[in-house]
């Protein structure tokens, strides 16, 4: 069977029978990334073949999925990738179903919708319900979704990640196809050999990270610009002060504020204010 790579491909020593998981941690922006290079699985790896179970593990504890392809193969590895993920409950590059699911001790299948249902239908659901052996529950869809998400919720495990598509090789390939992969949603082309598009990528995968860097001032100094704090995209001033140290946000007054996210420089805001990349705060405490 074909060898094909997720996160990379990882050959294991001769003789070692171990799972070979590879560290690669490098800065960008001001945050550590840690990249890690798995060993490639094969079709048939969700049922354990070729380690596979330990492979797919460690990828569902991942922040993003960077699915690395050959770009002179066609769509074959991408398909059997994704058809190995998505068998143990992970979806890529989708977001979790707008549904309310919860299970109670009577009173029998509560069903409501705030939107019109083209997919599924009261009497579906509770056939689903039911061969889950599940005869009382409240479900509310508050969007349009199939039978499938709907069991995917019931169930409970699924993890949803982002997922870059990323196509090497394509020095190797006619520039109507480079044109083709890179049209495709969530896809990257480049060539590890003659180093083409890999800052490209690298700006990707900070997008799909979502992560924003954050950087302190004392009153009366400089800015910090040597140690950012690194918050996910959305992090308001409250989380900052959480991560500073978890008393601060008690003991907070007002921040001043220096970037993006404000209307002037520096701005004073509250703990609910909401930070944007490479802003700069500084912390007054009461």
């Amino acid at each position: 069977s074909t060898d094909l790579g997720l996160l990379g491909q990882l050959r294991c020593p001769a003789g070692s029978f171990q799972l070979c998981i590879l560290p690669f941690p490098f800065q960008y922006k001001g945050a550590n990334i840690q990249l890690l290079d798995l060993p490639g699985i094969i079709e048939g790896a969700a049922q354990g073949k070729g380690r596979g179970r330990q492979v797919i593990a460690v990828a569902r504890t991942a922040d993003v999925v960077i699915m690395m392809l050959d770009a002179t193969k066609g769509e074959v590895q991408r398909a059997l990738l994704e058809k190995e993920l998505e068998s143990v409950g992970i979806r890529l590059n989708k977001s979790k179903p707008n549904i309310y699911f919860k299970p109670k001790k009577g009173g029998g299948i509560s069903f409501n919708s705030t939107v019109t249902l083209t997919q599924c239908s009261e009497k579906l659901v509770q056939l689903i319900l039911h061969e889950y052996k599940i005869f009382n529950a409240e479900v509310l869809f508050r969007e349009d979704c199939s039978p499938d998400e709907f069991i995917d919720v019931i169930v409970g495990n699924r993890v949803y990640m982002p997922c870059l598509y990323v196509y090497n090789k394509i020095d190797q390939i006619s520039m109507e196809e480079v044109d083709r992969l890179a049209r495709r949603p969530h896809s990257v082309v480049i060539s590890c050999g003659m180093k083409l598009n890999l800052d490209y990528l690298l700006e990707k995968l900070w997008e799909y990270l979502a992560l924003t860097c954050i950087y302190t001032k004392k009153r009366g100094q400089r800015p910090d610009f040597t140690d950012a704090i690194i918050l996910r995209k959305g992090a308001s001033v409250e989380h900052v002060c959480h991560r500073i140290h978890r008393s601060l946000a008690s003991q907070f007054k007002y921040a001043l504020v220096w970037g993006t996210s404000t209307k002037y420089s520096p701005q004073r805001v509250g703990l609910t204010h909401m930070m944007e990349h490479e802003d700069v705060i500084q912390i007054v405490k009461k």
